[in-house]
Parts: C-alpha cells; structure tokens; sequence
C-alpha cells in the first residue's frame, strides 16, 4: 500500500507540473558553460530512495549553468532567466530518456532532499514542459538562484546536475 501512495503522489507531482503557466520553450544560440559550473558529487551511486524511486545516473560530464543573469547583475523585475545545458538533453517530465531531464529553478532556497522528487512550490519552480527560459517576478532586494535538472519523475539525478548559486540585486 505505500508503494501505491508513492506512486500517487509521483502522478501528482507529473499533473501539477503540466498546468504550471510558464512561458514556451525558446531555442537561441548555444553558448558555452561558464567557468562556474559543476556537478555535486554524491557519496553513493545511484539508490532506491524511501520512496522506492531509483535516481538514474547523470550523464558523465553534464552540467546545467544559467545564460542570464549572470553572478552578481543588479537587474529589475521581471527577471529574465536562460538557462544552459552541456551533456544532457531536456525533455518534458514524463518523458523517460537516460540522456535528457528538465529543469528546476530553486530561488532563495537551499538544495532539497536529492532522493526524493524535487518540491513545486514558489521557491521550486518547475519548467515540465522542457522550458529553457522564463521571466520571474522577483521583490527588490538581494536573490539566490539555482538550477536543479530533475528526471522525468522530478528526482534529481545521481549525483545531482545543479548549477553554482547567482546572487542577483533586483532593484
């Protein structure tokens, strides 16, 4: 019966994801990472989670990065976010490929728990559709962004595919 329950609350998560109000995927230039992109090693490979999840591995080398806005940018509200992928592809959630994900927008929040699907809520913005930008709306003051790239059940990948942190101003 709790197996059930975690594949319910997984089917949610999919159907909340699909309604969210996002703005379209947009294909521009590609760019190359900046320097300050990495991945977080985890201490042991790919596990079941509580959950009875499995994260899949990431692709060696993959990491996401943001376009823009850039470490330390005094920006005004809406903010425009791009964001950047080297070694992996993006597809929708649900969409079960061992060499694509989607992203997460994590503002002002610290990394969630890796073994269990990413939270949706306004500090985790969820981009199922396979989005690559959007605009936020953001209070004047000083942020913290972070990209998380979630499999297609929202679980981060093994280790996890994560951007440095950007320290934006909005004015």
């Amino acid at each position: 019966m709790q197996k059930q329950w975690g594949w319910i609350a997984v089917a949610g998560m999919l159907a909340a994801c699909s309604r969210e109000p996002q703005p379209a995927a947009s294909a521009g230039p590609a760019s190359a990472p900046p320097a300050s992109t990495s991945t977080i090693a985890a201490p042991a490979p790919a596990a079941p989670a509580p959950s009875g999840l499995t994260r899949k591995p990431a692709p060696p080398g993959a990491t996401v990065y943001f376009i823009e806005p850039l470490d330390g940018a005094t920006v005004s509200s809406p903010v425009r976010v791009v964001f950047g992928l080297k070694g992996i592809g993006v597809a929708p959630a649900g969409t079960d490929r061992p060499d694509a994900g989607h992203h997460h927008l994590l503002i002002d929040a610290e990394l969630p728990q890796l073994d269990l699907p990413i939270p949706n809520d306004a500090k985790h913005v969820h981009f199922g559709a396979g989005q690559t930008e959007t605009e936020i709306t953001l209070e004047p003051g000083t942020h913290t962004l972070r990209l998380l790239l979630g499999d297609h059940l929202h679980v981060p990948f093994d280790p996890p595919i994560v951007s440095e942190p950007v320290t934006i101003e909005v004015r």
